[in-house]
């Protein structure tokens, strides 16, 4: 499985959530890249985050966030080592 562009731009605003305050959401201005832009309008399509241009994260949207964030963690830390 390749990773597209659009996925990875996905993964990457899911690992600027603060997981440690779900009250915390992220805004997307229209000044971000077309590229961050277009990742929040599809994760909201897909019900992981609240509003087209950020919000705050669903359950689902959580639940990948933690996935997301985890998985750059082992990977970073695999690197160092």
């Amino acid at each position: 499985m390749t990773y597209s562009p659009e996925l990875i731009a996905e993964i990457e605003l899911l690992s600027l959530f603060n997981l440690g305050n779900t009250l915390e959401g992220l805004k997307v201005h229209q000044t971000a890249t077309p590229a961050a832009i277009a990742a929040a309008a599809r994760l909201h399509e897909k019900e992981l985050i609240t509003l087209p241009d950020g919000g705050y994260l669903t359950s689902l949207g959580l639940e990948a966030a933690q996935h997301a964030q985890a998985l750059l963690t082992i990977l970073r830390t695999t690197e160092t080592a």
